[in-house]
């Protein structure tokens, strides 16, 4: 008898989450310009502050915008400049270890979830509907209620908030390219599942993924900011953005830049990511479609 050999094909072209928009490129690079701006302020914001984060530098509270105080006081007359580049670490940090577990743990549980037996499949797929059927907010809350408040806690809750839609997205991915030749032809080669699924379906899907947890990243930092501005998130005396907006909004009347400047900072976190994200996929998606 002859010997059949069978080859592999080139690994197929990446699947898409969805269309990308047409984003200019220079939002997209304004984006990008908002992401790296925010994470300097993260990693080197706690040495640039001029003053101790905690200290009283002024008599005068929700004091406007000087020389002395470029961004003003807030309501007990501490430097504003100072809690910004401190709380961005906590804001920026935390959300990024959230969003790269929660993403990470999402992929991983998709990729079992397809090449495993059918039932096991189902055991993942309703435990994720389960958690994702709880609103993040309730979650929060529930956590809090349970366990208290402390930065642990409110990663936690970000990665049990989030992994499910990661599971999502990941897992229709990994279907779609689970059935195609190729990986059909690495399983008839007698393929464990563990090299199908890290080596013929993980590369094809990893860019969007990549895209997916960029999204999800600005997700977070809307969740724990609102946990913060809440009272459930990061506790005195550290402060993230969100809290920074809890603890001042007796300026709102007044506008006073110490309850301004922290919701600012905020959404130019969030726009800028999704800015940057968009672009990427945009220029991704041009070049699919030139191959």
């Amino acid at each position: 008898m002859n010997n059949l050999i069978v080859k592999s094909p080139p690994a197929a072209p990446e699947l898409a989450v969805r269309k990308a928009s047409s984003v200019p490129s220079w939002l997209g690079l304004a984006g990008a310009v908002m992401c790296v701006l925010w994470m300097l302020v993260a990693v080197f914001g706690p040495w640039l502050a001029p003053h101790p984060v905690g200290e009283v530098v002024s008599d005068n509270v929700f004091d406007s915008l000087s020389a002395a105080y470029p961004l003003g006081t807030d309501y007990l007359g501490r430097d504003m400049l100072s809690r910004i580049l401190v709380g961005a670490r906590f804001t920026v940090g935390l959300a990024l270890v959230a969003a790269v577990l929660a993403s990470g743990l999402g992929t991983s549980c998709a990729l079992l979830s397809v090449v495993s037996p059918k039932w096991l499949d189902e055991v993942i797929s309703r435990l994720m509907d389960a958690f994702i059927s709880i609103p993040s907010k309730m979650l929060a809350l529930i956590m809090v209620s349970a366990f208290g408040s402390s930065v642990t806690l409110l990663i936690c809750t970000a990665v049990l908030s989030f992994t499910p839609g990661a599971f999502r997205i990941a897992r229709s991915m990994a279907v779609n390219i689970e059935a195609l030749e190729y990986v059909q032809v690495a399983r008839t080669r007698g393929e464990r599942r563990l090299y199908v699924a890290c080596v013929e379906i993980l590369p094809n899907m990893l860019n969007p993924v990549l895209a997916d947890l960029g999204l999800r990243f600005g997700f977070i930092v809307l969740l724990l900011s609102g946990m913060s501005f809440l009272g459930l998130g990061v506790q005195p005396p550290d402060a993230d953005l969100g809290s920074l907006v809890r603890e001042n909004i007796g300026g709102l009347y007044q506008g006073a830049p110490a309850i301004v400047i922290p919701a600012l900072a905020i959404g130019t976190l969030t726009i800028g990511v999704n800015l940057f994200i968009d672009r990427l996929s945009s220029r991704r998606s041009r070049r699919s479609g030139g191959h």
